[in-house]
């Protein structure tokens, strides 16, 4: 047991998770860079810490500092949050090592998970259906590597085993390819992740991007919350996420949902975590797991009740989940806008200090978000400054709302990608339901050459 909390953090999620230990009786240490110290959830915590200047290797990627925060202060847990260090397995080792509780799943389901060959085999064996492809790393002999290829049929897609946030992946369209495709993911696999394997699997055409949450704890309960729709993406970055996933059949989707749960039993999982699949014509695809809390999560919490980062907390507490597969209910639908701090025609970063920031309110709508007037958006991290969530009984109500309370936002001193937004929403496509993952990519180009 634990009642003080290290968040491992910063940005809105480090907020969130500052609220639900507050709401729980917990108290918060936040550790933060130099570029941080003025920011809103430094101030609202019971203590606060500086391990360092704004570059994320020497703050929120320094494991050292973090862990010697936790000990000057007496937290006995660490919040990860996402992003930053929530995946690292040698991160979950040394604060267990340190004798500190780490608030996710064990290092090993971290580890297997995040090694992308090793969490396709083990999803096999569970019976979560995955893209046709083999299940190890490619041997290093070019005919065999030829062979494989042609076995799976083109185009096909290499992807680095270490890989993640869109890169370390290129498609093949041809045999001709596909030796200068293998070189230049392998190289980019070792110096963006220190591991130059890479793997190889059918590519598929015009798929959507659908999630299943899950929720495990030490007592075999082990549970999926509901699916999300998160296609609405640019060069693989998620903008806009969806609950439910539209016009997906139901049955099919609980029998997808059971089978993650199953998976989560055979690996030993504990904590909050996402599967994340490919679907496309009738057909769910596993492409990976990630064993964290997920930006998008709040349109899970929006549907079903269910408060993700406190379930995360509990279970951290060795406490029981209390409540069986069949008490999950799923009430309307939900939508979130990423709210970034950028160009929302060139996607440029806009940090600078925030003049102004009215958020909106009303039925049906949440903003997350660390951002005030006169917060300062710093150059150094992601441009993330919050997001807009949409609830209601319908989705064409939650629409309805995400309309209003986009025009109600108000930020200035920076760009958001408000606009962009705005415009989303006037497209009968995504109003529709069903789009895949490149329809936003291709409706901006559309946009652009429009006379």
């Amino acid at each position: 047991m634990f009642d003080k909390v290290l968040i491992a953090n910063r940005g809105e999620i480090a907020l969130r998770i500052q609220r639900a230990c507050r709401a729980m009786g917990l108290k918060t240490v936040v550790v933060h860079s130099e570029a941080d110290r003025d920011a809103r959830y430094v101030a609202l915590a019971d203590e606060a810490l500086c391990i360092g200047p704004a570059p994320a290797s020497s703050t929120y990627l320094n494991v050292a500092a973090i862990l010697l925060a936790a000990e000057v202060s007496g937290a006995r847990a660490i919040h990860p949050g996402y992003g930053f260090l929530s995946e690292s397995a040698e991160f979950a080792d040394r604060v267990a090592r340190a004798g500190l509780t780490f608030i996710g799943p064990p290092a090993d389901c971290i580890r297997t998970m995040g090694d992308k060959v090793a969490a396709k085999r083990a999803m096999r064996l569970a019976g979560v259906p995955c893209v046709p492809g083999p299940d190890s790393a490619l041997p290093d002999d070019p005919a065999e590597i030829r062979a494989i290829a042609r076995d799976i049929g083109y185009p096909v897609i290499v992807k680095a085993a270490g890989g993640g946030g869109g890169r370390g992946m290129r498609i093949v369209r041809s045999e001709g390819a596909l030796d200068e495709a293998l070189a230049l993911t392998r190289a980019e696999a070792s110096k963006a992740f220190r591991n130059a394997a890479v793997y190889i699997e059918k590519f598929l055409e015009k798929p959507r991007h659908i999630e299943i949450q899950v929720l495990c704890d030490q007592h075999d309960n082990h549970l999926w919350l509901g699916d999300r729709d998160c296609s609405l993406q640019r060069r693989n970055q998620k903008v806009v996420e969806e609950a439910p996933a539209p016009g997906i059949d139901r049955a099919l989707i609980e029998r997808v949902g059971a089978s993650c749960v199953e998976a989560c039993r055979r690996i030993g999982y504990r904590g909050a975590g996402t599967f994340e699949f490919l679907y496309e014509d009738g057909q769910f695809f596993f492409i990976e797991m990630n064993t964290r809390v997920q930006v998008e999560h709040p349109v899970t919490e929006m549907t079903t009740g269910i408060d993700i980062v406190k379930a995360q907390i509990r279970i951290a507490q060795g406490e029981s989940l209390g409540i069986a597969q069949g008490d999950i209910t799923r009430v309307g639908h939900a939508v979130e806008f990423r709210i970034n701090a950028e160009d929302p025609a060139t996607f440029a970063p806009s940090p600078g200090t925030v003049t102004r920031w009215d958020v909106p309110g009303g039925i049906g709508i949440r903003v997350d978000s660390h951002i005030t007037a006169g917060a300062t958006v710093p150059r150094h991290y992601d441009s993330l400054i919050g997001k807009l969530i949409a609830h209601g009984g319908t989705r064409e109500e939650a629409l309805a709302r995400a309309r209003v309370a986009l025009s109600e936002l108000r930020a200035e001193g920076i760009r958001t990608n408000v606009p962009l937004h705005q415009a989303i929403l006037a497209d009968p496509a995504f109003c529709r339901g069903g789009y895949d993952i490149h329809h936003l990519e291709h409706w901006m180009n559309a946009r652009v050459a429009a006379p």
